[in-house]
């Protein structure tokens, strides 16, 4: 499976910023291809919800990655560089983003 080029030019398999999210994401994939197998095969339904919960808690775990992983790099990156555009759009969207996330 090749991977996207990041914003660096390298591929997300080789950018250290999100190898360990990526592990996370294709364990993600494992567990939406087993819930559709478990639902070809019928099983039991609170079976497949209980699959559903653990899946959604997992994909909850790499978005609040992702989220400090922007925080740490992108933010902190745009605070550093006395841009006050940058700085103000950067902030604008995490805070559009927070906002999305809690609902």
């Amino acid at each position: 499976m090749n991977s996207a080029s990041g914003e660096n030019g390298m591929s997300d398999d080789q950018n250290p910023k999100f190898r360990d999210v990526l592990t996370r994401m294709r364990k993600i994939e494992g567990q939406a291809r087993g819930i559709s197998r478990m639902m070809e095969e019928e099983r039991y339904c609170v079976d497949i919800l209980q699959q559903i919960l653990a899946l959604e808690a997992a994909a909850r775990a790499a978005r609040t990655k992702v989220l400090d992983i922007h925080t740490k790099h992108c933010i902190e990156q745009a605070l550093a560089s006395n841009n006050k555009t940058d700085q103000s759009e950067k902030v604008a969207e995490l805070l559009a983003l927070i906002e999305r996330m809690a609902r």
